[in-house]
C-alpha cells in the first residue's frame, strides 16, 4: 500500500494499525446485541404474516389464541394509532406504511398481528390459533405491468402506481448528442439483493407504567428510531430510549422502523411488560425491505477522439409495496451515474414504482452499484466499437480537484487520475491471458455523508461531548452507530491524536439516546467525515481548556506554541521543556474547583453541494475465469485503488475494503431473488448464493491518499463507496474473456451460456 498524504501535519496515531476498540468483547462473546437483552418478566413475540401478496383485512378474530395457556396479549392494527411512518417525515405523501396495517396488505409476509407469550413455542403457536379474513386482491409485480392503465391500484389515489418521480439535468443534451459521432444506447436490468445481516432483526422493549419506554434495537441511527417511533406512538421523543449496543451489521437495512421494534413496543405498551421479537432468518429475507430492482435505459454519445459530449438515462425502479429510503435512492442512482465523469450534458429521468412485492430501500451504495453496472459496461462497449483504451478514454473525461458538478457537487479532492494509472500498470504486468480468461475493471465515486436531513430537525448532523476525567482517562460520548464498520474505533483514533494521548485513553459511548447527543447515523459513509469532525473539535475544546492552564503554570506567554503529543505537554519549539498529560489534568481540575474539563464539538455542512460535502474515487479490477460450458464465473485476483483522503485506520481501511468487494462481487454474478406472484422463492442461507471464503481471490488494495479540506485530518469515505464498480468491473471481465455483453445483474450462468449461443448463431449467419 503507498501512502502519498498530503496532509502537512505529522500524525502520531492516525494511519496506524489499530485492532478494533470491541473486537476483543465480540470474539469472547462478551459483545451485548438484542439478542442477548434479558429483562425481569420478558416476554416473547412473534409476528403473524399475510400469504396475500395484496388483499383486505376484513376480520382479525384472536379469541382462540388469546385462551392458549401462557398467551398474554394479541395486538393487530387497530391497537395502534394508525400512523404511516417514512424516514421522509417532511414530506406525508412518502409515509405510506403502518407496520401492523388497518385496511389491507400489500406484499407477502407483511405483519398483520403479534402476539406476546411466556415462551417462543408458546407465541408461535398462538399465531396459528389467528384465524383472518381477507378479500383477495389482484395483485401486480413488475413496474412496467404496475404503470399501466388497468394495473390494480396499490396504494389509493397514486396514478398508475407511480411513487415518486425524479428528474436531474444540465446542459443542451440534445445539442450535445448532435456533436456526437457516435451513439449507443442500451436496456439494462439490476435486480434486488438481501442485506444479509449476521444479526436478523431484533428488538427489545420495556413500557413502564411512568410513561417511559426504553428499547434495545438493532439499528443504524438511534436518534432516528427515538424520533420515529415517537412519532407513531404519539410519545415525546425524550421519553422514548433507544439503545443500539452492538450491532451485527446494517448495510443501510436498518436505518427505518421494522416489524420487530414496532411489534415489541406496542405489546410492552399493552402489557406493561419487556417484550422481545426476534426475526428468524427467513423473516429476515421475505419481510424487510431490499436493495432496488432497477430498470436502466442509458443513451450515451461520444466523439471519436473518446471526448464526452452527452448521455441520457432513463430508471423505472421496483420499489414494492412501500417507499422506505427508495426515494432517495432513485435521485442518488441518477447522480451517481454520472460519475466519475465531466458531462457537458446530462439528462436522468427517475420513475419509482408501487408493486406487489417486497419494499425495496437504501442498500450499501444507495443506488449506486446499479447505476455503474451500466454506465461502465457501456463505456467499455463503446471504447472497444472506437478502438479507444479504455482507461485513457476515461481518464480524459475523469473529474479532477476543482471540478464542480454542475448544480450538484464540488470536487474539493481527488485521486482518479493515479488511480487510473495503477490500474494500467496492473493489467500490463497480467500480460497474454489463456482463454476463457479475462480482466476488467471500473471507475467510481461516492459521497462521504449525504447533505440529507429527512426530518428538519433543529439538531446539527453530528455532535460530541469530550470529558476528560481525574486519572487523565477521556471519555466520548457520541451518537453516532457502530454496526461493525469500526466507526468507534475511528472516533477514539481521532480523539487520541486531537488531544495528545492514546487509543487506549479513549472510552467511546455511542447509540444510547439518553447518554449521548443526537447524531443521523450511520448511512452513506457519514461518520467518519461528520461525526470525525464533531469529534475533532469537541477534542480541540477540551484541549484548548487544558492548554489555557498549561501556560499558566509554566509561566508563558501565547508567543510559545503549546501542543500535547503522546502524553507529553510541550513547547512545540523546545518539545524537551513540558509536563505529562496526566500531571496537567490533575492541575486543570484543582484550578476549576474539581470540575471535569468538557468540550463539545458539531457539525453541519453548510451547502457543500446537493449531496456530501466530500466524494471518494476509486477504481476497481478483477481477474475472471469462465467455464464456457456451464458458465460458471470464478474469481481469480483483483485490484483495488481506492482514494480516501487521509486514512484513520490502515487496519480498519483493509476490513472495510475487503468485505465491500465480497458484497459488490455476490451482487455482481450470485446473489439472485427470484420472485413468484409476489412470493419470494429462496428465502434461506441453502438456496440464496453468497460468496464464500473460498471463493474470495486475493484483494490487494491500492491505498491513493489525497487530503480532503471538509474532512477530519483530510479523510474521506472508504467502503462503501467500493461496492459501487465491482459488479462493472466482473461484467467487463467476461467481455474481454468472451466477448459478449451482459446486460443484467446478477450474471448468472444461464446468461452467459444463452449469450455464447447467440453470439455463434451470430457468427454462423454472418458467414
Amino acid at each position: 500500500m503507498t501512502t502519498t498524504s498530503l496532509a502537512k501535519e505529522k500524525l502520531h496515531v492516525i494511519n496506524t494499525h489499530v485492532h478494533n476498540i470491541d473486537g476483543i468483547a465480540k470474539v469472547t462473546g462478551r459483545a451485548t446485541y438484542s439478542f442477548d437483552v434479558k429483562l425481569p418478566g420478558m416476554l416473547y413475540g412473534k409476528i403473524l404474516r399475510s400469504p396475500h401478496p395484496h388483499a383486505k383485512i376484513i376480520n382479525i378474530d384472536a379469541s382462540k389464541a388469546l385462551a392458549l395457556h401462557g398467551v398474554k396479549a394479541v395486538v393487530t392494527g387497530k391497537d395502534t394509532l394508525g400512523v404511516k411512518q417514512g424516514i421522509w417525515r417532511r414530506y406525508s405523501e412518502l409515509c405510506d406504511e403502518q407496520i401492523l396495517p388497518v385496511e389491507k396488505v400489500r406484499y407477502i409476509g407483511e405483519p398483520v398481528a403479534a402476539v406476546a407469550a411466556i415462551t417462543e413455542e408458546i407465541a408461535e403457536a398462538a399465531l396459528d390459533l389467528i384465524e383472518v379474513e381477507y378479500e383477495v386482491l389482484e395483485g401486480v409485480y413488475e413496474p412496467y405491468e404496475a404503470m399501466k392503465k388497468e394495473a390494480p391500484e396499490i396504494h389509493e389515489g397514486v396514478e398508475r402506481n407511480i411513487n415518486v418521480t425524479r428528474h436531474i439535468e444540465w446542459g443542451d443534451v440534445e445539442t450535445g448528442f448532435e456533436q456526437a459521432d457516435y451513439i449507443r444506447e442500451d436496456h439494462f436490468f439490476c435486480g434486488g439483493q438481501a442485506h444479509m445481516c449476521m444479526e436478523t432483526r431484533s428488538a427489545v422493549a420495556s413500557y413502564t407504567p411512568e410513561g417511559k419506554l426504553t428499547i434495545y434495537h438493532s439499528n443504524q441511527s438511534a436518534y432516528y428510531m427515538q424520533a420515529l417511533m415517537a412519532g407513531v406512538l404519539g410519545m415525546k421523543e425524550g421519553n422514548v430510549r433507544v439503545i443500539a449496543q452492538y450491532v451485527g451489521g446494517g448495510f443501510g437495512g436498518k436505518f427505518e422502523l421494522d416489524g420487530a421494534i414496532f411489534t415489541s413496543c406496542i405489546l410492552s405498551m399493552k402489557l406493561h411488560r419487556p417484550v422481545k421479537v426476534i426475526y428468524t432468518r427467513e423473516e429476515d429475507f421475505i419481510a424487510t425491505k431490499r436493495r432496488t430492482p432497477m430498470h436502466y435505459w442509458v443513451r450515451t454519445g461520444i466523439k471519436k477522439d473518446g471526448t464526452f459530449c452527452a448521455r441520457e438515462a432513463r430508471v423505472v425502479s421496483n420499489g414494492g409495496a412501500y417507499t422506505g429510503m427508495g426515494a432517495t435512492a432513485l435521485y442518488l442512482t441518477g447522480f451517481f451515474h454520472s460519475f466519475p465523469y465531466r458531462w457537458e450534458n446530462y439528462r436522468y429521468d427517475g420513475y419509482r414504482v408501487y408493486t406487489n412485492t417486497l419494499p425495496s430501500t437504501s442498500m450499501r451504495g444507495f443506488g449506486a452499484p446499479q447505476a455503474m453496472f451500466c454506465s461502465e459496461q457501456q463505456l467499455e462497449w463503446i471504447a472497444a466499437d472506437l478502438g479507444l483504451d479504455p482507461i485513457e478514454m476515461r481518464r480524459k473525461n475523469g473529474h479532477y480537484a476543482g471540478y464542480e458538478v454542475p448544480g450538484q457537487a464540488f470536487i474539493a479532492s481527488c485521486g482518479l487520475d493515479e488511480a487510473f494509472t495503477v490500474m494500467k500498470e496492473w493489467i500490463a504486468k497480467k500480460g497474454k491471458l489463456p482463454a476463457n480468461r479475462g480482466i476488467g475493471f471500473s471507475a467510481a465515486g461516492f459521497m462521504s455523508g449525504g447533505i440529507f436531513n429527512w426530518f428538519d430537525t433543529p439538531y446539527s448532523f453530528s455532535s460530541a461531548v469530550v470529558t476528560i476525567n481525574q486519572d487523565a482517562t477521556v471519555e466520548l460520548h457520541i451518537g453516532a452507530t457502530e454496526i461493525g464498520q469500526g466507526s468507534n474505533t475511528t472516533m477514539a483514533i481521532i480523539a487520541a491524536e486531537t488531544l495528545g494521548v492514546k487509543v487506549e485513553d479513549i472510552k467511546v459511548h455511542s447509540g444510547d439516546t439518553d447518554h449521548c447527543p443526537a447524531d443521523l447515523g450511520a448511512w452513506g459513509s457519514r461518520q467518519t467525515l461528520m461525526t470525525g469532525n464533531a469529534t475533532k473539535r469537541a477534542c480541540e475544546d477540551a484541549k484548548a481548556q487544558l492548554l489555557e492552564f498549561a501556560y499558566a503554570k509554566m509561566g508563558l506567554n501565547i508567543v510559545y506554541d503549546l501542543d500535547i503529543k503522546d502524553r507529553w505537554v510541550h513547547i512545540v519549539a523546545r518539545p524537551e521543556r513540558g509536563m505529562p498529560f496526566d500531571e496537567l489534568v490533575t492541575i486543570a481540575l484543582r484550578g476549576k474547583d474539581g470540575q471535569r474539563i468538557i468540550g463539545r464539538g458539531f457539525y453541519t455542512p453548510h451547502r457543500k453541494g446537493m449531496i456530501s460535502p466530500a466524494y471518494s474515487y476509486m477504481l476497481q479490477g478483477v481477474e475472471v475465469d469462465i467455464d464456457p460450458e456451464t458458465g460458471k464465473i470464478e474469481l481469480l485476483d483483483s485490484l483495488t485503488a481506492h482514494d480516501c483522503g487521509q486514512p484513520i485506520n490502515h487496519l480498519g481501511l483493509i476490513g472495510q475494503l475487503e468485505g465491500a468487494f465480497s458484497m459488490a462481487a455476490g451482487y455482481g454474478y450470485l446473489e439472485y431473488m427470484p420472485y413468484e406472484d409476489g412470493k419470494l422463492m429462496n428465502p434461506n442461507l441453502v438456496d440464496y448464493k453468497m460468496i464464500r471464503a473460498t471463493e474470495m481471490p486475493e484483494t490487494p488494495i491500492h491505498d491513493i491518499d489525497t487530503y480532503e479540506p471538509e474532512g477530519p485530518y483530510g479523510a474521506k469515505e472508504a467502503g462503501e463507496g467500493l461496492t459501487n464498480p465491482t459488479a462493472a468491473a466482473i461484467g467487463n471481465a467476461i467481455f474481454h474473456a468472451l466477448g459478449v455483453q451482459m446486460k443484467e445483474c446478477p450474471i448468472r450462468p444461464h446468461m452467459i451460456v444463452d449469450a455464447l449461443k447467440e453470439k455463434a448463431e451470430k457468427e454462423k449467419a454472418g458467414k
